[in-house]
């Protein structure tokens, strides 16, 4: 029976999804979540990627308590001087992910694509953008615009114009890109796609091509960045550097953050011709700053990037194990701790996820794709707590097959 929280959410929060799942969440720690009847989850989504370093860690608890004594918001962003906010980008760009780099912080992912759009536009003066099929950058209106699934699209058009769609890691559609090209915007690796890890020439392919036509290379790494794949960022992969390289999630330690870190001559048109071209009130929080600085330290400070790539790794060969010759199972890939099983309908993915979470495991489909079942989890998890999520995993298969 549902308890009065429970009906207050679906009678006053506006609904996403015709059935959300619907956990009452009581607390978090590390990587489980508590409902109040005391039941524990093991989250295999960090919370869609947020969560790299757990739910509430300890010094990120710490530093936002921190913060918070001293002050919360005093002025829109790019202002005042405040300490969280500078610290956190000097960190950022000591991590060297764009050559020349300063950082603009906003508020979340979407709005870090839109804010990598208009430098692009503003920055080349060109009117033109590519994005690839099955990308996912966000849902505000020009997000949804690089985005190529009608099916999402559909309803809120006309949407932007100037948007073209090339077939991710498909080389012989880069001569597409041209000189009315302002930018080309791309995941490293498909989130919302399935987890799409492309072939090792497509990246530096392509900024070869932009660099030969002068079109500005956006790396969208909302999803893969803070050592999601096995690199701190997973263009590391393949040794690209952006002009613009576009974060969130991880970035807010588990706070709201987005963050787009441009080459220095293109991010300086935000403030000239006119200044102001780009503002925001709240992006850049101190207590967000502060909460990504400390998760951002954890990460280097206990090597969870080497972590995601050797342990990560080796989950991936587990789960390859024990879903090889499933009948109902098309394909199982991943890169670090970022992992996809493709099943071959949308009822046995269905099924799948909801047999895990009734056993006590949080996983998850991707919009573009209701056959793929996504995971990804805490970069802190214990090699005990992996064999707990293989074994649920392993118990709810028995349902499909």
């Amino acid at each position: 029976m549902a308890t009065a929280l429970q009906k207050d959410f679906r009678k006053y929060l506006c609904p996403t999804s015709p059935q959300p799942i619907g956990i009452d969440v009581d607390f978090a720690r590390g990587v489980y979540i508590y409902d109040r009847s005391g039941a524990a989850y093991l989250d295999f989504t960090s919370g869609i990627g947020v969560a790299n370093v757990g739910h509430s860690h300890p010094r990120v608890l710490e530093a936002i308590a921190r913060q918070a004594e001293k002050h919360l918001h005093v002025m829109v962003y790019g202002e005042y001087v405040q300490e969280s906010q500078v610290k956190y980008a000097r960190k950022l760009v000591e991590l060297e992910p764009v050559d020349d780099g300063v950082v603009f912080f906003c508020n979340s992912g979407a709005e870090a694509i839109e804010g990598a759009l208009k430098t692009a536009r503003k920055f080349t003066r060109r009117p033109k953008f590519i994005a690839f099929r099955g990308g996912y950058h966000g849902d505000t209106f020009g997000a949804l615009s690089a985005m190529s699934s009608e099916y999402y699209r559909a309803a809120f058009e006309p949407l932007l114009p100037t948007f073209e769609f090339l077939d991710f890691d498909d080389l012989d559609a880069l001569v597409k890109i041209d000189s009315s090209v302002a930018a080309v915007l791309v995941e490293p690796v498909q989130g919302e796609g399935g987890v799409r890890v492309p072939s090792d020439d497509f990246l530096p392919a392509l900024r070869r091509r932009c660099d030969e036509v002068g079109a500005l290379l956006i790396l969208d790494e909302v999803m893969t960045g803070f050592g999601r794949t096995g690199k701190f960022f997973a263009c590391e992969h393949w040794q690209v550097r952006p002009d613009i390289l576009c974060l969130a999630k991880a970035l807010g330690g588990g706070l709201p953050l987005g963050a787009f870190i441009g080459r220095r001559e293109i991010m300086r048109t935000l403030s000239e011709n006119p200044p102001l071209s780009h503002v925001t009130t709240f992006g850049g929080h101190p207590l967000s700053c502060a909460a990504g600085l400390a998760a951002t330290q954890v990460i280097l400070d206990e090597n969870l990037v080497v972590r995601a790539a050797t342990i990560g790794h080796s989950f991936l060969q587990t789960l390859r194990t024990m879903f090889a010759n499933k009948q109902q199972v098309r394909d199982v890939r991943g890169l670090g701790f970022f992992y996809a099983i493709e099943f071959n309908t949308e009822a046995a993915a269905e099924k799948f996820v909801t047999a895990c979470r009734e056993r006590g495991l949080i996983i998850g489909w991707t919009l573009h794709h209701t056959t793929i079942v996504r995971m990804a989890p805490p970069l802190v998890i214990s090699n005990e707590e992996l064999k707990e999520a293989a074994e649920i995993m392993q118990s709810a298969m028995q349902e499909i097959d």
